[in-house]
């Protein structure tokens, strides 16, 4: 049984969906590796505009498996505290696939997104919950950190800083509808419309042109990390110019604005 499953329920789209619903799709390695070797192999089919990520059953993830975390593989020989390390590398390498790779990522968030797993919501692009999902930073209640996998880097840039400290020292859950409001989703829908929903805003992202939405992808992350508002502008003048000069997508748009026609890109 395979414990991440790609599919393509439309055109140009992919659904990766965490398939090990009887542990909530708990983060054990066996369910890890195989999704980051999933994203690679998505982010490298050139068909594939958008990605959705989800996860079957009741939950999204629900962070560390506390039945099994599964084989660690090439440790042979290490001691603990670099199977630690190395442990801890598999599941960042998860985290740095999903901001590299060439689609914009929707999570769909069906369920409990804890732990490891609110980390994963957070890493996706742009985060769609159904009405029953919520989100923990679970570390803290189990004598831990709240602080893993770039959340604590992430988190205050998506929502303000003081919920980001609140919610990570307190360990509470924020409801679907809190999530909406403070901004860690971008909307919340039925959970029967989740996927439907998420289908149709990737539908919109494929209408535009394939090097218009990757760069802007790049930018947007781009700019979490800038050194300075001015030297990040530079960063948006060059790509906004090298697809202007370098394609004929912004005559085509006009064009077909022009004909009431959708536009047809070429990059």
């Amino acid at each position: 049984m395979s414990f991440v499953l790609i599919d393509t329920p439309r055109p140009h789209v992919a659904l990766v969906t965490l398939n090990r619903p009887d542990r909530m799709n708990a983060m054990a390695f066996d369910v890890m590796i195989p999704l980051r070797e999933a994203l690679e192999e998505v982010s490298a089919d050139n068909d594939i505009r958008v990605v959705v990520l989800t996860g079957a059953g009741q939950g999204f993830c629900s962070g560390a498996d506390l039945q099994s975390a599964g084989k660690v593989p090439n440790v042979e020989g290490l001691t603990v505290t670099s199977i630690a390390r190395r442990s801890m590398d598999l599941l960042n390498d998860v985290m740095i696939t999903l901001r590299r790779m060439h689609q914009p990522v929707i999570g769909a968030i069906n369920g409990a997104a804890i732990g490891g797993g609110f980390c994963l919501s957070v890493a996706t692009d742009i985060r769609i919950a159904a009405d029953e999902a919520y989100f923990r930073a679970a570390g803290i209640n189990n004598g831990l950190t709240s602080a893993e996998l770039g959340i604590s880097y992430l988190l205050p840039r998506a929502i303000g800083s003081s919920r980001a400290f609140e919610i990570m020292l307190s360990g509470r859950d924020v409801d679907a509808t809190e999530a909406e409001r403070i901004g860690l989703v971008s909307r919340t829908v039925p959970a029967a419309k989740l996927l439907e929903t998420c289908y149709d805003l990737a539908d919109r992202i494929i209408s535009f042109s394939r090097v218009g939405t990757e760069l802007t992808k790049r930018m947007l992350w781009s700019g979490m990390e800038a050194g300075s508002f001015e030297s990040h502008m530079q960063h948006e003048g060059t790509a906004q110019l090298y697809v202007r000069l370098t394609t004929n997508n912004f005559d085509e748009a006009i064009q077909a604005r022009r004909a009431h026609r959708p536009p047809i890109y070429e990059d």
